[in-house]
């Protein structure tokens, strides 16, 4: 989890690949509509999230029923949302790649996204809610190589039985 441009996607990959887990990106869950507001450069409302958030809910909850560990990547902002996709769910770890906002800016800066406008980083930083211990994060600095968070992530995931 975590705003965008922080490398959800380039460490899930990673991660995916190093544990031999299936892999969805959460932007491919949007609805058109959605889509479209961000490209506009418009916030996505807590209404705009809703179903996109159960469509992450459900595509969790069948690999869980199945047996079989994943790895989907999410910008998971607020607390309620991190709430549906991960609630009571045993087994599910949320990793939250943080970063600064100068540093981010300038990696969104740097690279060509589909729809996520780089002026939408501000509004994402002030609707963020930087999970709490309860919630019992994997909190990697992104200022590590994707690498070496990846390298992080595996070892809390096996310390804590995870793997």
């Amino acid at each position: 989890m975590g705003v965008s441009g922080c490398g959800k996607t380039t460490v899930a990959r990673l991660l995916g690949e190093r544990l031999g887990w299936e892999v969805a990106e959460a932007d491919s869950f949007h609805s058109p509509a959605n889509v479209a507001k961000m490209r506009a450069g418009t916030p996505l409302t807590d209404e705009d999230r809703r179903p996109w958030l159960a469509s992450i809910a459900q595509w969790i909850d069948a690999a869980l029923a199945q047996g079989k560990p994943g790895v989907i990547t999410c910008s998971a902002l607020k607390r309620r949302y991190r709430d549906v996709i991960v609630g009571g769910r045993k087994g599910v770890r949320l990793v939250y790649l943080k970063g600064s906002y100068e540093l981010i800016a300038q990696r969104l800066a740097a690279r060509k996204h589909e729809y996520m406008p780089s002026s939408l980083l501000a509004s994402q930083f002030e609707a963020l809610e930087e999970p709490q211990a309860d919630e019992n994060p994997i909190v990697v600095s992104i200022e590590l190589s994707p690498e070496a968070i990846v390298d992080r992530v595996v070892a809390f995931l096996q310390a804590g039985k995870g793997v």
